[in-house]
Order: C-alpha cells, then structure tokens, then sequence
C-alpha cells in the first residue's frame, strides 16, 4: 500500500483528490500551538507546499504544546519556522516546505503570498487576522479563522464572494482580550481547533465546497460547552471588506498599529490601529497571574518582567521599555495584550 493510501481510501478525498492535494500551496500564518498542529498534518497528508510564517523562537513554556518542537530547540532558541521546517521535512520529504521568519505586516504581503491556495490563521492577535481577512478577501483567497485561549476554541472559514468575513463579525477589534500567556492554554482545546481547521482545508483544496460546515464553530472543553452558530445571514452588505462596495480598511496604512522608537529612552511606543477605551482592570487581574509586578492607578497599568516593563494607558496606547527593537516590543505586545 502506497504512503496516501488511507487517506485514498476515504470518499471525500480518494485518488484524485490526493492528486489536487499534491498541487496545492497553503499559507500558515503563525507557528505556535495551532500552527504547528495544522502543519503537522497538512504535510503529513501530502500537501504539495506549506509556507511557515513566524516570528517567534522556541521556548521552554512552548512545549506544553507546541508538537514539531523538543527540548534541543527550545534550549538553543531555534526560531519557530526553521525548527518547523527542520522536523517537518524528517516527517515528509516530499512536500515543499518554505520557512519565514518575519512578522506579518502590510509590508511584507504582497512577498509572502505568492501563488497560495489556502491561507491558515495561527496567529496571536486580531491586528494580524483582520489583515490577512482583507488581503484574502482582495485576491479571493479562502482562509480559515482560529483562536483558542484557555479551554475554549473558536474556528470560521471564509471564502470570498460566499461567505461572511472576519470583518463582518467584529464591528470592531475586541480591545479585551485573553492570551496563552495570561490565562493559559491546554492542548486538547489546541487539538480541537486543528481539527476543524484542518478538516476544512481538505475540503477546500480538493475542492468540496458543499462540505464545508459554513458556521462560526466554538467551545469550552472544560466547560462542556459546544456552539455551532450558521453564518450565512451574517453576512454584511455594507462591510468595507467583503460588502457591495470593498475598500479593504486593513490594507491602509492609517489602520496598522503605529510603532516608535522614543527618541533618547530605551522605549518603543506601540499604537492600536483602533483607538478604544481599554478596561485597566481586567488587564491587572490577568497580568496579576504573571510572574511580575503589577502596579496601576485610574490611568495606567504597568506590568514589570525581569528586563522589560510594559506600561498600558486607558486608549490602548502602549510603552514597551527596555528595548529599541520594534520586532521585539511588538511581540512583547502582543504576547501580553493580545
């Protein structure tokens, strides 16, 4: 029996559609917990590229989770697309797989996305999401949203011109939101999301679009709690990113997150693209968790780690000190805000 011949044997896929699978080109945007999950399997099944987008280097607190690394890569801090790549091509020879190590941003879309099929959210945060939901939906490129945090996981897949997009759903970017890092994560609830992300991207590169779900899919593991809502009437005329009139607000510069360096201090000032009152305490509550200190007043809060300290104003408007790296305070930004 032949490598794929499992996966043939199955009727929603079968000889062709491993065919189709073999010609295809996917996109993951994120390298972490579900970004390693989806990689691990597209590339199992035989997908012919996977493009690998991340930041971030392996770390010790990664590997609760994280399943393409070990504890060689997490102690050398191997970045996450290269120590990705490295484990996947162990796992399949036969896929082309191509390792980015950036942070995804209006700049670096139009170089990233290349002759791609299929693009996966893995990521951490809402800036990057609604990005690549205006950049898909402009080169008519289905991708499928997912989030987990805690026990809960949430997933969407959008095609453009059939379905609703992430823009229509959120009136705004949530401006209170949870993380990995401040409330945790456990992987069943990763795995779940995979799943659904996964089992989607099959059908949509080979094809059978009447299979897919078409609903906003979320739960609680810990909870018990499952929620299957329909998408199709959500879908809004008027949303400047999918409605009868696009102008695709996320490809505009204005509405990216501003970044500087302060001149003279050791400091990286990081604005929302959306400017919005953020609830001060809800974030101390979480951050309170953290292995730092917390300290706040009715304007500000400040969270104080071993060589940075973040400092949050009520709009959202964020000062990362210890560093000039604007790479590195982003990521401090948005590991600990979301």
């Amino acid at each position: 029996m032949g490598r794929y011949s499992r996966q043939e044997l199955f009727a929603g896929i079968g000889p062709e559609g491993q065919r189709k699978l073999s010609g295809k080109h996917v996109l993951l945007v994120g390298a972490g917990a579900l970004g390693t999950g989806n990689a691990e399997i597209l590339v199992r099944a035989g997908v012919g590229k996977v493009t690998i987008v991340d930041r971030d280097y392996v770390e010790w607190s990664n590997l609760q989770r994280q399943q393409l690394y070990d504890e060689v890569a997490a102690h050398t801090r191997i970045p996450k697309a290269i120590a990705a790549r490295q484990r996947l091509q162990q796992i399949n020879s036969e896929v082309q797989i191509e390792a980015l190590v950036l942070d995804l941003t209006l700049e670096e879309l139009d170089t990233v996305v290349t002759d791609v099929d299929l693009i996966i959210d893995a990521t951490d945060n809402f800036d990057t999401r609604l990005l690549i939901n205006d950049y898909a939906l402009k080169q008519r490129i289905p991708w499928i949203y997912g989030a987990c945090v805690g026990s809960y996981g949430t997933t969407m897949t959008i095609v453009p011109g059939r379905t609703p997009c992430l823009h229509c759903l959120l009136e705004t970017i949530p401006l209170a939101g949870a993380t990995c890092d401040t409330v945790g994560v456990i992987s069943s609830a990763v795995q779940m999301v995979v799943a659904y992300q996964t089992a989607e991207a099959f059908k949509l590169l080979v094809g059978d679009m009447a299979a897919l779900h078409g609903k906003l899919i979320s739960f609680d593991l810990w909870s018990n709690q499952h929620t299957s809502i329909s998408i199709d009437n959500m879908k809004r005329e008027n949303c400047l990113s999918c409605g009868s009139r696009p102008v695709y607000p996320y490809l505009q510069s204005e509405r990216q997150s501003k970044t500087a360096v302060l001149c003279g201090r050791d400091t990286v000032q990081i604005r929302p693209s959306k400017a919005g009152q953020r609830d001060l305490a809800e974030v101390a509550r979480a951050w309170s968790r953290l292995d730092g200190r917390v300290e706040s007043n009715p304007y500000l809060v400040s969270l104080t780690l071993s060589s940075h300290r973040l400092v949050l104003f009520q709009n959202g408007r964020v000062l990362v000190h210890g560093t000039k790296d604007i790479a590195e305070a982003r990521s401090l930004y948005y590991k600990y805000l979301g």
